[in-house]
């Protein structure tokens, strides 16, 4: 059986030469094997080079009014839709120097006249093979590049929405409402975005770092979810006994999150930006807080940007079982906590951000609507209790 080569598409050969006779003369050498295109001069070579259907190959002669080959080359070579076109000079031109000057503009390869046909069309066909080949693993990159990016948006998607839904589910259990985690996340990013530039910082306040801690944020009270509901619940003040058990939801929250990377197999960054967030965002500066009373710079980074932002969300939220607090009352109480539960630097950052953290509660403020969905899933939970 024959097979049909019919459908196979020629290349297509570009011949650029001011002479009519050197342009016959190729046109008819190739015109079996290849399409062929013909140019009179320089500019009419660039215009046809830039078009939507630009030549496989060029064979370009040098000297020509107006611009020489040498500058149509140039010209190609430069522009980033036709610099990948090779271009073989076909020329008088037969000094070292000149063949050398070619080549060292881009040209893959120098042929001089008197031509040779078998020469011509063996290096013709050379070039277009390694062409093919070129356009070849450039498209398979460029379809790669997009899978992977593809790809990676899917992971990181399914990433976004797996942290959503395990801080999710530690709201449910408590009395924030998921705005607090929104709050929370803009609140760290913000002072974040704020701090980079300072020298104690800049090292760990990257782009890819502040990425991450946006992500994580969300996760500082998924140990929440380990503590009964009778203390979780409760409106009140809690009794020292109680009080110890609110506070193993550091420790649940990191070991929780441990466990999951230990499901994974490999250590993530940002899950271990959600550890040191969960276990130390209730660490202060001056060693008062906990689980472990660790202070200053002990005190992961994260953590204590989560500290500030936490706190200040926690005093001016509305609750079930309370209004919020003033956000001018708020920042006093802030300014006040320097230096013994917060980081000095990162509450005058704070004092600078103050009226966007504002902005940022209005954005995500709790609505009425919030409230009572929030007051009837509390009732629920401590009716399944009771």
């Amino acid at each position: 059986m024959e097979l049909d080569l019919d459908f196979i598409e020629k290349a297509t050969v570009l011949v650029v030469d001011d002479t009519p006779d050197n342009l016959s003369l190729m046109s008819s050498l190739l015109k079996d094997d290849y399409k062929v295109k013909v140019a009179n001069g320089g500019e009419k070579a660039l215009k046809i080079a830039q078009s939507d259907n630009p030549p496989d190959l060029i064979l370009l002669d040098i000297m020509m009014p107006g611009i020489d080959g040498y500058e149509v080359c140039q010209r190609l070579k430069s522009d980033p839709a036709t610099r990948d076109i090779p271009v073989i000079f076909l020329t008088a031109k037969s000094e070292v120097e000149d063949e050398k000057k070619g080549l060292e503009m881009g040209a893959v390869d120098y042929i001089t006249k008197p031509i040779s046909p078998p020469i011509v069309m063996a290096r013709v066909a050379t070039q277009l093979s390694l062409k093919a080949s070129a356009d070849f693993l450039r498209d398979k990159a460029d379809y790669l590049e997009i899978e992977v990016g593809k790809r990676t948006r899917e992971v990181m998607a399914i990433q976004d929405v797996t942290i959503l839904a395990m801080a999710s589910l530690a709201e449910t259990r408590d009395s924030d409402t998921g705005n607090h985690i929104r709050r929370t996340q803009y609140y760290v990013k913000a002072l974040a975005e704020k701090l980079r530039t300072h020298p104690r910082f800049t090292s760990f306040l990257t782009d890819q770092n502040i990425a991450m801690l946006f992500k994580s944020a969300p996760l500082h009270d998924i140990g929440k979810v380990g503590i009964p509901d009778r203390i979780l619940l409760k409106p009140g003040k809690f009794e020292p006994e109680e009080f110890e058990i609110m506070k193993t939801h550091a420790a649940l929250g990191r070991d929780a999150i441990q466990s999951a990377e230990d499901q994974l197999g490999m250590k993530v960054d940002f899950l271990t930006m959600a550890k040191e967030i969960a276990y130390g965002h209730q660490e202060k500066w001056d060693g008062g807080g906990y689980p472990k009373g660790v202070a200053g710079d002990a005190i992961p980074i994260p953590a204590r940007l989560m500290a500030v932002a936490d706190v200040y969300d926690a005093l001016i939220s509305r609750r079930v079982y309370k209004e919020g607090m003033p956000h001018e009352k708020a920042v006093q109480i802030i300014a006040a906590s320097k230096g013994s539960h917060f980081d000095p630097d990162m509450v005058d950052a704070f004092m600078a951000l103050q009226d966007e953290f504002q902005a940022i509660a209005k954005r995500f403020a709790d609505s009425d609507q919030d409230m009572e969905k929030k007051k009837a899933q509390l009732d629920r939970l401590a009716g399944t209790e009771g």
